[in-house]
């Protein structure tokens, strides 16, 4: 062995914990300091319920939970506003005439859209101002937005 390259051993090297344990030890540092020994931590106490958190750990996991949940909470939000029955008859971008007509029909909500064409395209085709193809862009436009048509929508009256 090359003499002059290795550290000094202490040999009764002194450990200093946070909680006052102190014990020695050999080591390359004459005292050792540490935050956590055999008599303070949880698992050799039997108080695994406390957490040792040092540096904030436990709390940015929480944040982040909670910063997932915000972000659930909102997404649902969107999506249930997004198919909302009182939602205006406007934001359907139907051409001005086709959303007039509508209006002043009563119909200025997509609720009471909705009931108006569960009676049958005769009943939508039967209001002044609103021919087929305001049907056909108003029935497409509903689907693509997420709403569920009725089912007398569907049939197809010549």
């Amino acid at each position: 062995m090359r003499k002059g390259i290795h550290p000094t051993y202490y040999p009764d090297a002194k450990v200093v914990c946070s909680c006052g344990n102190t014990w020695a030890t050999g080591s390359t540092k004459k005292e050792i300091r540490t935050e956590v020994c055999s008599k303070c931590h949880p698992f050799f106490t039997g108080q695994q319920q406390r957490m040792i958190d040092i540096e904030g750990q436990v709390d940015r996991f929480y944040k982040k939970l909670q910063a997932r949940q915000e972000f659930v909470d909102e997404k649902k939000a969107r999506e249930t506003s997004r198919v909302s029955p009182e939602r205006s008859v406007r934001e359907i971008g139907l051409p001005t005439r086709s959303t007039e007509a509508l209006e002043k029909a009563g119909l200025d909500n997509i609720g009471k859209l909705l009931a108006k064409l569960a009676e049958g395209e005769a009943g939508m085709l039967a209001i002044e101002g609103f021919g087929r193809k305001s049907l056909i862009d108003m029935k497409k436009t509903l689907r693509q937005l997420g709403y569920d048509l009725p089912a007398a929508a569907e049939e197809i009256v010549v």
